[in-house]
């Protein structure tokens, strides 16, 4: 069968690879589509300190069942979607009850080989079904991502939330803060990604290009500064600018690694008494969470989905992804 093999930083191909084989406890699925996310970007370009080569990239999948082997709760010819992620279930996050943050978790395309491929084996209690198309299907796992940030934020409805970056991460922020009932605030330097954000749950939008982000932000919130912000770029300046932003008392989740060393004031963190939190990954939780939303048609899928390739253009769609990055929010392969 065919795969989608990122060969070594800056090349990828589609090549010849086996057949998967089902073990006991799997279920043999045919992959649909799948969905791009930053972290494919940087292991293309060779920056994702996760992967090594060659890898199969691809975890945001819709797929059918192909062969449910014993498993009676699943039928052959079922739409899934499914979660990437594998925990250890011995590290301390395990034993926490938290293994979407396992030490050794092992996520499909980083860790180990990904969708991007005709088809794959997976665990069947990794599944996920639901009433919904293989586009929505697809945007399950991303959006799942920003469901556990606004989670780990503790958003309520009582609180105003910035989204700094409102990307394909950022989107489901936004939109997971705006279903627990809370104001939402998207900042990003990108009208499009600003108006889809609009779209899926922000109230008000800020252009950092355009505007001073302090002063609207103070002007939003009477010169409290937000309750919660939420970080989805991972660069220097947003990360300092989360904390200094926040309100006192108030809380900062970071999604996005920055890729360089990030210089602090470290007055902000006592004086404002803040609660400074990362997220990574998702809880099954999350997933029901936003198969339910979608379900509800309560998410601008069609605004978010800015290009859907054939699966044997992927290698030129990520060229050009790496060459000009802000041209693309959220990209999608056909597979079959």
């Amino acid at each position: 069968m065919k795969a989608i093999v990122l060969e070594k930083p800056g090349r990828a191909v589609v090549r010849e690879v086996e057949e998967p084989r089902a073990r006991e406890d799997e279920v043999l699925l045919q992959v649909r589509r799948v969905g791009l996310c930053g972290s494919d970007l940087n292991s293309y370009r060779g920056k994702n300190p996760l992967v090594s080569y060659p890898r199969v990239p691809g975890h945001e999948i819709a797929a059918t069942v192909i062969d449910p082997g014993s498993h009676k709760e699943w039928t052959a010819g079922t739409q899934v979607t499914l979660s990437p992620y594998a925990a250890c279930g011995r590290c301390a996050a395990c034993e926490r009850g938290r293994p979407n943050a396992c030490r050794d978790n092992q996520t499909l395309g980083v860790q180990r080989d990904g969708a991007l491929t005709e088809r794959i084996t997976v665990l069947a209690e990794k599944l996920f079904r639901a009433n919904l198309s293989l586009k929505e299907l697809c945007l399950v796992e991303p959006l799942t991502v920003g469901f556990h940030a606004a989670g780990r934020g503790r958003v309520t409805a009582e609180d105003t939330v910035a989204v700094f970056g409102c990307g394909g991460v950022g989107l489901g922020v936004v939109a997971g803060a705006a279903y627990r009932g809370a104001r939402v605030i998207g900042v990003d330097l990108d009208d499009a990604k600003l108006e889809t954000a609009r779209k899926a749950g922000a109230a008000e939008v800020i252009n950092s290009k355009t505007s001073d982000v302090h002063a609207r932000l103070m002007e939003l919130t009477n010169g409290r500064g937000p309750d919660v912000v939420i970080e989805a770029i991972g660069s220097p300046a947003t990360y300092r600018a989360a904390v200094e932003e926040v309100a006192y008392a108030g809380r900062v989740v970071y999604i996005g690694w920055a890729k360089e060393d990030v210089a602090y004031e470290t007055r902000p963190f006592v004086h404002k008494e803040l609660d400074i939190l990362g997220s990574r990954n998702a809880m099954p939780e999350d997933f029901r969470a936003v198969i339910g939303m979608l379900e509800a048609k309560r998410f601008p899928v069609d605004a978010a989905v800015t290009h859907v390739v054939a699966f044997e253009e992927t290698p030129r769609i990520l060229e050009e992804w790496s060459r000009d990055p802000a041209r693309f929010t959220k990209i999608m392969v056909e597979v079959s």
